[in-house]
């Protein structure tokens, strides 16, 4: 009694089978029963041995490996995928060209390589899935690689190919030549073509919030690198550490580099970029999978300044290559995959890969190829689905949670919608979050490129404050008009945004408080009372009410308020303008009443 039972599973593979005695006949046969014994502790899969991690289903595998303690080089961040393919340049010479991008959805070179596409959710074929499962469990997977260079890396991958039998030693150099060809991005062309035109605000802006871009992700920390390379061409050394990862000894030409797509990428995001491409010197593909440790700023190997940490390779004999294009495709979707994301950086052998690639598969939804039309690109979601469903494991019996408990999990979505139990408690704890970016909220709109949405907050807000105004004043007769509500949202809407920490809040009259108004000045004729005395008085009490909630942590009860609540409420405001419309149409069809029998030799003496 006590004392509870904490039962450890530990990963102890099958004994060895005995192997008939028998007298080798040769090297060659002593290699081949080498190379067979090195694929199966690499994880590869073979009949005789069956592992017993693999008994358990692919979605039980990942959350296996991601319930696994972090550790410093294995910390997830957020990635950018490039996707590069090889190509000839004016039928000459090989170059890697950019043909496609992922932040979190895929974003296509078209129309000729001019400009890139519009972001959409990524189609993939089923076979190309089950080939990209095949390429990892076949290929090459080298995980948490050290190493500085593309050079150091295209010659441990290489050497470990030879070695493992997948490369032959006469083509080292060839494929080594192909793997270090130029890099040549979308945006280099955008670049070279550049007119100086008339520049606006917002370009004035940008040269001055450039250097501060690249100090959050962790690109500028010696005047070397400072931002007037943005203009000269100049190149800067990188010696940050941003991100963790080494930066050592590269160079970035920040004239190349595309800021507007650049803020487009979270602080502290890594890069994974996808080779694909054909040469006529293989017979059969080769594929490498590399996870370097720490990540590693290539430079040339990707349009943006960020650190490398995944790199995928697919060189095949030419033919195939709108097959390696989708194999390319797919292992690049696979990566924006939240929980294949996860499993890449935590991954321990190729088994753990594969698992994540099964997960994935399971989760998929196939269309029936003649019902669709695939070239039709499917637009993203306004709000992406959460996936941390997936990551999270069933229930010890092995039953799924009940729909009362996903509910009750559903209605606490983060920390400020929880109860602290004490006086002022989530209120405490507000100020505690928005205390460290209060100042920042204010001094981050001096610049010259926030001018365009200062004058369009100014109209937004000015705008409702005058139309509503004048509206009141016609239902109040005079007594609050759009002066007095001019000037009441000026003292509210700064104390609101000083004391509340919300300054791009746009407050001011709208129709629910015309509405109330309406009838508040109506009932206040009807009985004789003061209408300004007892507006006074409730808005007094409305901020007695307001602290009573606050104290009480009453805002928790906001994540029960579902979006029937909001239609409902908006129904009802929408029905009392109707009335009040057709109301005044009938008022004025009584006392401008249609006459009937009129006479048109009288027409001009009607009044």
């Amino acid at each position: 009694k006590g004392h509870r039972a904490v039962y450890i599973g530990v990963h102890v593979p099958f004994a060895k089978q005995g192997r008939r005695r028998h007298r080798h006949r040769g090297h060659r046969h002593h290699r081949r029963r080498k190379e067979k014994e090195t694929d199966r502790e690499d994880g590869r899969e073979s009949p005789s041995y069956v592992s017993p991690f693999l008994q358990d289903t692919p979605s039980q595998r990942v959350q296996f490996i991601l319930g696994t303690e972090d550790d410093d080089e294995h910390i997830p961040h957020d990635l950018f995928t490039e996707m590069d393919e090889l190509c000839f340049r004016d039928g000459e010479e090989y170059e890697w060209k950019e043909t496609a991008r992922w932040l979190k959805f895929e974003e296509d070179v078209e129309d000729g390589g001019d400009r890139w596409s519009k972001p959409y959710v990524a189609t993939l074929s089923l076979h190309s899935l089950f080939e990209l499962r095949s390429c990892i469990l076949n290929g090459t997977v080298m995980l948490d690689m050290r190493a500085n260079t593309l050079d150091e890396i295209a010659d441990m991958v290489l050497d470990n190919m030879i070695a493992s039998g997948q490369l032959d030693e006469s083509i080292r150099e060839n494929v080594r030549e192909a793997l270090l060809k130029r890099h040549h991005h979308q945006n280099e062309k955008k670049f070279s073509n550049r007119i100086p035109l008339v520049r606006s605000f917002a370009d004035i802006g940008k040269k001055h919030s450039d250097p501060h871009l690249l100090e959050r992700n962790g690109l500028l920390a010696s005047p070397q690198s400072a931002p007037g390379n943005l203009d000269t061409g100049k190149s800067g050394d990188i010696k940050g550490t941003g991100t963790g990862g080494s930066r050592e000894n590269s160079t970035v030409d920040f004239s190349k580099v595309d800021m507007n797509f650049m803020r487009k990428i979270p602080s502290g995001a890594e890069a994974s970029n996808v080779l694909v491409g054909e040469v006529d010197f293989l017979e059969r593909p080769i594929i490498a999978f590399v996870r370097l440790s720490p990540a590693v700023l290539l430079s040339g190997l990707t349009e943006v300044p960020v650190p490398t940490r995944f790199l995928f390779l697919l060189l095949g004999p030419a033919g195939k290559a709108p097959q390696y294009h989708e194999i390319g495709r797919s292992i690049a979707t696979l990566m924006t995959d939240d929980v294949f994301h996860d499993v890449a950086y935590k991954a321990k052998d190729r088994n753990d890969l594969l698992s994540g690639i099964d997960e994935f598969l399971d989760q998929v939804t196939v269309l029936p190829p003649g019902e669709w039309d695939p070239s039709i690109r499917i637009e993203p979601p306004k709000s992406v689905p959460s996936q941390e469903k997936r990551k999270v494991p069933k229930f010890p019996n092995g039953s799924a949670p009940t729909g009362e408990i996903l509910k009750e999990e559903g209605h606490h979505a983060g920390p400020e919608l929880e109860r602290t139990g004490r006086l002022f408690g989530g209120l405490i704890l507000d100020i505690q979050r928005k205390a460290p970016f209060f100042l920042s909220d204010f001094k981050d709109a001096l610049s010259l490129q926030c001018l365009a949405s200062i004058l369009f907050l100014y109209c937004a807000c000015m705008s409702p404050v005058i139309t509503f105004g004048g509206l009141l004043g016609e239902a109040t007769q005079g007594r609050i008009s759009a002066i007095e509500s001019l000037f009441g949202a000026s003292l509210t809407g700064i104390a609101y945004s000083l004391f509340a920490g919300q300054p791009l809040t746009i407050l001011g009259s709208t129709g629910p408080v015309l509405v109330f108004e309406k009838i508040l000045f109506k009932f206040c004729r009807d009985y004789n009372l003061s209408y300004l005395s007892l507006r006074t008085s409730i808005g007094l009490w409305t901020a007695f009410l307001c602290i009573v909630l606050v104290a009480t942590d009453a805002s928790s009860l906001v994540c029960y308020i579902t979006r029937f609540t909001e239609e409902a409420f908006a129904a009802l405001i929408c029905i009392i303008f109707i009335y009040e419309a057709l109301e005044k149409l009938f008022h004025l069809g009584e006392v401008y009443a249609f006459n009937m029998h009129n006479d048109l030799d009288k027409l001009t003496l009607y009044s």
